[in-house]
């Protein structure tokens, strides 16, 4: 189980990241929840954009106070002489470096992977962008909406004969930043073996396309366009949300055995000898009428009853829960899933937990976000900057230290 511990996964990785919004940000939350030194570098005039996403308590950023724990925080100016020289001298220390800019704006800098490069051979570079670093859309903005739109996956979202429909997450935000994670890792493994680092190149687009398995598998082999089936499997039945009598539920009932074990709670075994349904792919060229026959029994008991019963004849199932019920559901909280951080100025943040769970090198809990350069005079310092430089340089306004704006 995840906990407060010395020891984890990522022990003596430093990552920097420079990024805004969802995709780098959350890919080093994964690294610093693994235990890696996760440095996040902002700029003084204001920092990552959704410092300033409502809702507040007591004056921050509840999504930035999550989406950023476990991190240290630098207040730097990348677009001065100073400013640049100091990062150049913390690449010097770092195994990785993670953005998430518009491909083009670090070069600009002069801070890109071929120019961190030359000074550190070993470093890791994760590049997160909406299309990629090349390509004809590259120099395009590309967000989550974005990219769900142009990967496919607003077109299989919603109800058949409804309006296109986003994932209710930024889902392609997070499949990238997931990605960003994972190629880390395996190019730090690499580099084991090769003693080099590499450039990483992870785009929303790509990484949206490549979650369309189902689709891929229908349309490479037969030329099928896959659709809208709103709650409904693309191939399985019944394998969606139902209607009971005070509510929505959802079940699972994708093989012959559960196929049964359903038919049985429900007391319509007459439906297996049905020719319309008594195979699985015939099932679901007929889940309409099957899910009408299905709903015509649901619709005369509770969810709760519904529940009790296909669990107890093995049949997977499940409530459909709002986020007030998620965030308190009983088995997370047995799993101690959810986990209290301290924040600086904001006194306690509940945070969710992480995905992975280690038996031996744990992951870290250990504090919500920094505070816009809550770190900075600490990480100088560590560069062999005295005091009296760190107050020169905050006076220039190439570095910043912590100041609390007031929001509600």
């Amino acid at each position: 189980m995840d906990q407060l511990v010395t020891v984890a996964p990522l022990d003596g990785v430093r990552v920097l990241e420079v990024g805004n919004f969802m995709a780098a940000p959350f890919c080093g939350m994964q690294l610093a929840d693994l235990g890696a030194e996760v440095i996040k570098v902002e700029s003084p005039s204001g920092g990552d954009v959704v410092r300033s996403a409502a809702p507040f308590q007591n004056g921050e950023s509840g999504a930035f106070m999550r989406l950023n724990r476990n991190k240290r925080g630098l207040a730097v100016d990348l677009k001065v002489a100073r400013g640049k020289e100091l990062f150049l001298r913390l690449v010097r220390t770092a195994d990785v470096v993670v953005e998430n800019l518009r491909p083009g704006a670090m070069a600009k800098l002069g801070l890109d992977y071929a120019a961190l490069r030359e000074i550190n051979p070993r470093l890791v570079y994760v590049a997160a962008s909406g299309w990629g670093q090349d390509g004809p859309l590259a120099a395009l903005p590309g967000l989550d909406i974005m990219a769900q739109a142009r990967s496919g996956l607003m077109s299989i979202t919603g109800e058949a004969d409804g309006d296109p429909v986003k994932v209710g997450v930024p889902i392609c935000d997070l499949a990238c930043a997931l990605y960003c994670a994972l190629a880390a890792v395996a190019a730090l493994s690499a580099r084991e073996r090769t003693g080099e680092g590499q450039l990483i190149d992870v785009s929303l687009f790509e990484s949206a396309m490549s979650l369309a398995v189902w689709e891929a598998g229908k349309f490479f082999t037969s030329g099928e366009v896959s659709g809208r089936l709103g709650s409904a499997h693309q191939s399985s039945a019944p394998y969606q949300a139902v209607r009971a009598q005070d509510g929505w539920f959802t079940v699972g009932a994708a093989t012959q055995s559960t196929w049964h074990a359903f038919c049985v709670a429900l007391g319509l075994e007459r439906l297996e000898t049905d020719p319309l349904y008594a195979e699985g792919n015939n099932r679901f060229r007929n889940r309409e009428a099957l899910i009408v026959e299905v709903e015509k029994v649901t619709a005369t008991r509770p969810v709760e009853q519904w529940i009790g019963m296909l669990e107890s004849h093995g049949v997977p199932c499940s409530p459909i829960q709002d986020y007030s019920q998620s965030f308190s559901d009983p088995h997370l909280l047995a799993r101690a899933y959810f986990w209290d951080a301290p924040h600086s100025t904001a006194g306690t943040v509940r945070q969710l937990g992480s995905a992975m769970r280690f038996s031996q090198t744990h992951v870290r809990r250990t504090k919500a976000a920094p505070l816009l350069g809550e770190d900075t005079r600490a990480v100088l310092h560590e560069l062999g900057c005295p005091d009296h430089e760190v107050d020169e340089l905050v006076a220039r306004g190439v570095v910043a230290e912590p100041q609390r704006a007031a929001r509600k």
